[in-house]
């Protein structure tokens, strides 16, 4: 059995019987004196005007020219996976139908629809079902055996039994406060010019950069605690948790015009206003920006079915600290990352290079990527980017060699695994080694990280000592957290990227790069030296310090992701748009949320922000502190003893991690996660433990996030502790009736216990399908069902996402499937990939 949710696609009954059954009923809706036709059109029309073809734009512009803009790659970055778009793409044409209707569109009655007005829950419904969002908003129906309560789903749904949504991929952000929109609907702050706010316009967000936060790469204060690790830690982890992908139209949906060209406040585009005279601008008047995606609103079906909803955010990712930048957040992407035809349970692994006899992680499967090439390597050779979990995994070298970490982790794992239980099949071993991983990204988090992000104060007053799985706490990451507070570990980005050689010194044929000569650039792990000198100068060089005059470098201000001369991004001016977008409140208001006072004066201001020249600036742009973004003033307060974030970030991060806890019925702590002997292992590994078993340095710091002088406060790997996985040797007993469970070709069972009963969950290999019982149980007249067996899948009937590219015949192989070629075009090795232009449909 493959493990799956059912979204109940059959419940989105066929367009036309649906839309006119809907019409029919209703009549006590406010559209009753309106003419049926109005509203066909007024749908009709908000569906078709959202129009996408931002994925075969990348590859156009990347094979027109070699190498891809700024803007390009921001958007390879926020590209989500295939359900993520059918989701995101679903929204948009609802949010615009809604749009259409809320225009006088209608020729008799000239009425337009206000945000508070009452709809039916029948036109509602009609409206999901025909923009498509209807299937998603459905509740996921739970699988029912001993393997659900085991292991973890790949989407995180189900978790909660009372609340299967709560954490699960592909589902909004949750709001801790109400979304604070310019028209109380979906328009973001700062939208409309003639908008004040306590009597004074918003400032530009560029603006704000360049005279608050940029600062000079050699403005640099250097954190004289803890190392460049910590970084990079906070940015992997917030790839495990969230994820909020950007619309993938690139041009206006009303009337069609480009992002990249117009500055025209226009869905999906929140263009930048900037100067004339800034560096950024190119000629351009703005700096373009999409909007992130809406989600489709399930309080249609599950809550107040009569008023329209504020727009809320995807996660296209599990909330859960779960690595899932390992493994997908989705069954589609889950199965890009094994190695199906293992039956030690490994994930893929890149087949061209290898790190001194260690694995790197495999190449992107869409062609030709975004990501940059070697200048001296010859025209035909590609390195492409990276494909791991989260689809950000090559965007700079160092978070491309965590994602390698853990890639060579889960397979030592599972290797190790088979040999202390040479009985466990495929998808039992990958399960368990999943499993580990998950804790070990839950333990080093909130052992090692976050009491040195939020200090030991807050830790204990938000977070406190872990007393069980609460079934009443939604983990569901929040909007403020994902867009604003995790978003403080920006000011801790050195300029400068070092790699060291095994005394940790510098290295002549390795020098310093800059940051943007590391952005989407994954042959520079493979090209330059692999990852034992990027870790060590990560371990062996202090994080930046988050000071209040030099939050940003002009590496992230001036020339983020930069590959050539052909423009720049500035990540601030980003995160600070990111916010108006997602309509978070203002800074007093969540320092209110947080029991902490309101600051009405610039007096109040500098009793927790110390650099007054800093709060005269903030002044000056802002006029009042009700008007400051969030991420800002969270950014500036003060540092909290012993901490790396002010108040009001300590709080928003210590409530998200209290809640991803102990709103996890999976947390490694949780009774009947793990045993006893298990836990006590788990607890003696470490991050610098991984780093150990998984490359070629043999001297670390006992913790990975400490600064220290190498050699005397490194130790040998042999002084590193770890787990002995005899913790997990399972000794199988054959029960006394029953006997032991029969094998099934093509397929593995999982032995399980529940209830005193003895069950065995029957699962088949990638290529095949559960024929018969999933799940059997031991009675007193012996197995209830008779075993079940693996029959092979026909990949090639499958009509609606073909497995091979129109221009190739797909032919059913045992267990897969081969395309075969039929015009010049070639595939890749995997005789599944096609290469070329032709592979694509063509863009209109």
């Amino acid at each position: 059995m493959k493990v799956f949710i059912i979204l109940g696609f059959s419940a989105a009954i066929a367009f036309t019987a649906v839309f006119f059954s809907f019409l029919q009923r209703g009549k006590d809706t406010i559209f009753e004196p309106i003419e049926d036709n109005c509203i066909t059109k007024a749908i009709q029309k908000g569906s078709s005007l959202v129009n996408y073809a931002a994925h075969y734009e990348i590859k156009r512009k990347i094979q027109g020219s070699g190498i891809a803009t700024p803007t390009l790659l921001l958007a390879f970055s926020k590209f989500p996976e295939q359900e993520s778009q059918d989701i995101s793409q679903a929204a948009e044409r609802m949010e615009m139908s809604i749009q259409m209707l809320k225009q006088k569109v209608c020729q008799k009655h000239k009425r337009s629809l206000h945000p508070t007005d009452r709809l039916s829950a029948d036109l509602l419904t009609m409206l999901a079902n025909i923009s498509g969002c209807l299937p998603y908003m459905l509740p996921p129906k739970c699988p029912n055996n001993c393997l659900a309560n085991k292991y973890r789903l790949i989407t995180g749904a189900c978790n909660n039994r009372e609340h299967p949504r709560w954490g699960a991929s592909n589902t909004a952000l949750a709001r801790w406060l109400p979304a604070a929109y310019e028209d109380g609907f979906s328009q973001p702050r700062g939208w409309d010019p003639s908008i004040q706010y306590n009597g004074f316009q918003l400032p530009s967000v560029r603006e704000v950069t360049r005279k608050i936060i940029h600062a000079s790469n050699e403005a640099v204060t250097e954190d004289n605690l803890y190392s460049d690790m910590i970084m990079v830690w906070g940015q992997y982890i917030d790839h495990d948790i969230s994820f909020t992908p950007q619309s993938t139209s690139r041009t206006t949906f009303l009337s069609g015009m480009e992002c990249q060209m117009t500055c025209e406040k226009q869905n999906p585009c929140f263009p930048i206003k900037v100067p004339t005279n800034d560096t950024l601008s190119a000629g351009m008047d703005c700096l373009p920006f999409y909007r992130s995606s809406p989600a489709c609103d399930h309080a249609i079906l599950f809550g107040n079915t009569s008023v329209l909803n504020a727009r809320q955010q995807i996660n296209g990712l599990t909330s859960f600290l779960d690595a899932s930048t390992v493994y997908g957040s989705t069954p589609a992407v889950e199965n890009k990352l094994r190695n199906l035809t293992s039956q030690e349970g490994l994930l893929r692994v890149n087949l061209k290079y290898s790190d001194n006899h260690r694995e790197y992680l495999p190449f992107a499967e869409q062609l030709p990527s975004p990501c940059a090439q070697d200048p001296s390597a010859g025209g035909g050779e590609r390195l492409e980017c990276f494909l791991a979990g989260d689809g950000r995994s090559s965007e700079v070298t160092s978070l491309a060699a965590m994602h390698t970490l853990w890639l060579r982790e889960h397979n030592r794992l599972a290797r190790a695994l088979r040999r202390v239980n040479a009985h466990w099949g495929a998808h039992t071993l990958y399960q368990e080694a999943r499993k580990i991983l998950g804790a070990l990204h839950q333990i080093i988090t909130l052992r090692d990280y976050i009491p040195k992000i939020i200090g030991p104060d807050a830790f204990n007053l938000y977070i406190g000592l872990y007393t069980g799985y609460d079934p009443t706490m939604n983990p569901t990451v929040s909007n403020v957290f994902s867009t604003a507070a995790f978003r403080f570990g920006h000011a801790t980005i050195q300029p400068i990227v070092r790699r060291l050689n095994e005394q940790y010194l510098n290295d002549p044929e390795l020098p310093n790069l800059h940051l943007h000569e590391v952005f989407f650039s994954p042959w520079r792990l493979i090209k330059e030296g692999g990852l034992d000198p990027l870790i060590r100068g990560l371990l062996a060089h202090p994080a930046k310090l988050q000071v209040q005059d030099q939050l940003m470098n002009e590496e992230l201000t001036e020339r983020l992701f930069v590959l050539s001369n052909n423009g720049s991004l500035d990540l601030s001016s980003l995160n600070l748009q990111r916010g108006r977008d997602h309509g978070l409140p203002g800074y007093n208001e969540w320092r209110e949320f947080c029991g902490l006072p309101k600051l009405e004066t610039h007096t109040d201001l500098n009793t927790v922000i110390s650099n007054h020249n800093v709060t005269e600036k903030i002044m000056e742009l802002y006029h009042n502190p009700n008007n400051i973004d969030v991420w800002l003033g969270g950014l500036m307060e003060d540092f909290l003893p012993g901490a790396r974030t002010g108040p009001l970030f300590a709080c928003i991060i210590g409530k998200q991690m209290k809640a991803l806890r102990d709103g996890d019925r999976f947390w490694w702590e949780n009774d009947n996660v793990f045993t006893e002997a298990q836990k006590h292992e788990l607890k003696k590994h470490s991050l610098s433990r991984v780093i150990c078993d998984n490359t070629g340095i043999s001297e670390v710091p006992a913790d990975a996030f400490q600064l220290g002088k190498f050699p005397q406060d490194f130790k040998h790997c042999n002084n590193i502790p770890g787990m002995n996985l005899e913790a997990w040797q399972e000794f199988y007993q054959e029960d006394e009736i029953c006997g032991t469970p029969k094998s099934v070709e093509n397929g593995d069972f999982v032995y399980c216990s529940e209830s005193g009963k003895s069950t065995v969950t029957y699962t088949c290999h990638y290529g095949f399908q559960l024929q018969g019982e999933e799940q059997l149980t031991c009675t007193s007249k012996g197995w209830n069902f008779e075993v079940p067996v693996c029959i092979d899948i026909d990949e090639c009937e499958n009509e609606i996402n073909p497995p091979c590219p129109p221009s190739a015949i797909c032919i059913n192989t045992k267990g897969s499937y081969k395309c075969l070629q039929t015009d010049p075009h070639k595939l890749a090795e995997d005789g599944r990939t096609c290469i070329g232009n032709g592979c694509e449909p063509t863009v209109h």
